[in-house]
């Protein structure tokens, strides 16, 4: 009876420690936020060369 009891203590206290783990807010550091910033500009640039590209194209056909 006491092992079992030992056993459920053990239990819960995991238990209240994951659930306490996966409570506390994710904090960003500046790295992480540094990353974001650069995905943002590189996913701009990319769209302002596509864009660019297909103004190339519209333009070539023009010429036709």
């Amino acid at each position: 009876m006491k092992k079992m009891l030992k056993h459920i203590i053990a239990v819960m206290a995991v238990v209240l420690f994951v659930a306490a783990v996966s409570a506390c807010p994710r904090q960003e550091g500046p790295a992480e936020q540094a990353g974001k910033q650069v995905d943002e500009a590189v996913e701009q640039g990319g769209e302002q060369l596509e864009e660019a590209g297909e103004n190339v194209e519209d333009a070539a056909e023009g010429q036709k």
